[in-house]
C-alpha cells in the first residue's frame, strides 16, 4: 500500500584497448514515463541523474536516494528495488559518478571513496531541489561500497528521515586483508603501473569468476555480468583504474556509525567475504539511532532471488516504521 513517511575478460585492459568515450548527456529536464532524466554537477562534470517516480500518484514524494557500490552504474543490480520503492509510494533518485556511465568525466572508471562522498553531498543537493521530491522526506540508501558512503553522509545531515545500508563495507581493511597473497602482490604491480602513467588509465575487470583476475571474484561476484545482460540487455563496463585499489585499506566509513543520529537501518550478510560484517562489533560502533539485522547470504546474494525478498521486506518495514 503506498504510505507517506513522517516530517570483461582475465587479462588486464589498457585504456587504448577499451576507449570509451562519455555520451552526450542533456542538460535539460526530459520525461519518459515514470523516468525523469536530468543532471547536475560535480567535480566539473555533467552527472547523469534519474528520478523514478510512482506510476499513481503526484509529487512531491518521499524519496529514496540511491548510492551504487564499487563498479555500478545507475541500475546495475537495483532495479527490483527500485520497483518495490516505487509501488510502495515512494520516489527514487539514482545517478553515475564522475567518469562512470552516463556521466561525464575522464578518465573513466576510477574510484576515489572521497571523492564519492563529495559526489553524493551534490546528488542530495539536488535530490532536495527538485519538484517533485519531499525535501523534508529523503531516506538515503547505499549498497556495498556505497553502503559506507551512506554511513558516512547520514552521520552528517540529521535532517534526513532516514538511512539504509546493505552489505556496506564499513572496514575496507578487513577487506584488503581477505585477499590471498598472491593476489595482492598482483594488485600491487597494477597499482603501480597506473599511477607511473597517470595518463594511460591501466585498468582490471571489475568482477570476474572465481579464481580468475579481478578486484572481486569472491561471493559469486560474475553473477552482476549475467544480471546485466539479462536484466538491463547489455554488456558491463567490467574494469575499473587499478589505483582504485590502492583506496580501498585506508577507508573505513564505520568509524562514523556512532555518530548518526537518524533511524538507519544496516543489514550484512553473515557470509560476506567481500565486505565481512560481523553484527556484534558493528553493534558496538553504533549509535543508539542504528537498527542492525543480517541475512544468511554472501555480498551479492541479497540483490538476487529469495534473498531479495527478505532482504526488501525488512527495508520495506523499516521505511513503513517511519510512517506517522
Amino acid at each position: 500500500m503506498p504510505f507517506k513517511i513522517n516530517k570483461q575478460s582475465e587479462s588486464v585492459m589498457s585504456a587504448s584497448e577499451l576507449a570509451i568515450q562519455p555520451p552526450t548527456y542533456s542538460q535539460q529536464l526530459s520525461k519518459q514515463s515514470n523516468k525523469q532524466k536530468a543532471t547536475f554537477s560535480n567535480q566539473g562534470v555533467a552527472c547523469a541523474a534519474t528520478l523514478h517516480t510512482p506510476e499513481n500518484g503526484s509529487g512531491p514524494y518521499p524519496t529514496i536516494l540511491m548510492v551504487h557500490g564499487w563498479g555500478g552504474t545507475q541500475l546495475t543490480l537495483v532495479t527490483n528495488f527500485i520497483e518495490a520503492f516505487n509501488k510502495a509510494g515512494l520516489a527514487v533518485m539514482t545517478f553515475d559518478y564522475p567518469g562512470w556511465g552516463e556521466s561525464e568525466g575522464l578518465p573513466r572508471n576510477v574510484i576515489s571513496p572521497w571523492k564519492r562522498e563529495k559526489t553524493v553531498e551534490a546528488a542530495l543537493a539536488f535530490t532536495k531541489s527538485h519538484a517533485e521530491v519531499d525535501a523534508t522526506n529523503i531516506v538515503l540508501w547505499g549498497s556495498s561500497f556505497g553502503g559506507g558512503h551512506v554511513v558516512k553522509i547520514a552521520a552528517e545531515h540529521p535532517e534526513l528521515r532516514g538511512a539504509i545500508a546493505q552489505v556496506p563495507m564499513l572496514n575496507g581493511m578487513l577487506a584488503v586483508k581477505a585477499v590471498p597473497l598472491p593476489r595482492m602482490m598482483r594488485f600491487g604491480l597494477d597499482i603501480t603501473l597506473d599511477m607511473l602513467n597517470p595518463f594511460n588509465t591501466h585498468y582490471v575487470p571489475i568482477v570476474s569468476p572465481e579464481g580468475e583476475y579481478s578486484s572481486m571474484d569472491r561471493d559469486g561476484a560474475w553473477r552482476v555480468e549475467g544480471w546485466i545482460e539479462g536484466n538491463l540487455k547489455r554488456q558491463h563496463d567490467n574494469r575499473v583504474a587499478a589505483r582504485s585499489l590502492a583506496t580501498m585499506g585506508f577507508y573505513r566509513p564505520g568509524k562514523h556509525l556512532k555518530r548518526i543520529q537518524i533511524p538507519t537501518l544496516v543489514i550484512g550478510a553473515t557470509r560476506d567475504t567481500v565486505a565481512p560484517f560481523d553484527k556484534e562489533k558493528v553493534k558496538r560502533l553504533s549509535s543508539e539511532h542504528v537498527e542492525i539485522k543480517t541475512i544468511d547470504a554472501n555480498h551479492f546474494d541479497p540483490y538476487l532471488d529469495h534473498w531479495f525478498e527478505e532482504n526488501i521486506a525488512m527495508q520495506l518495514a523499516f521505511v513503513r516504521g517511519l510512517v506517522a
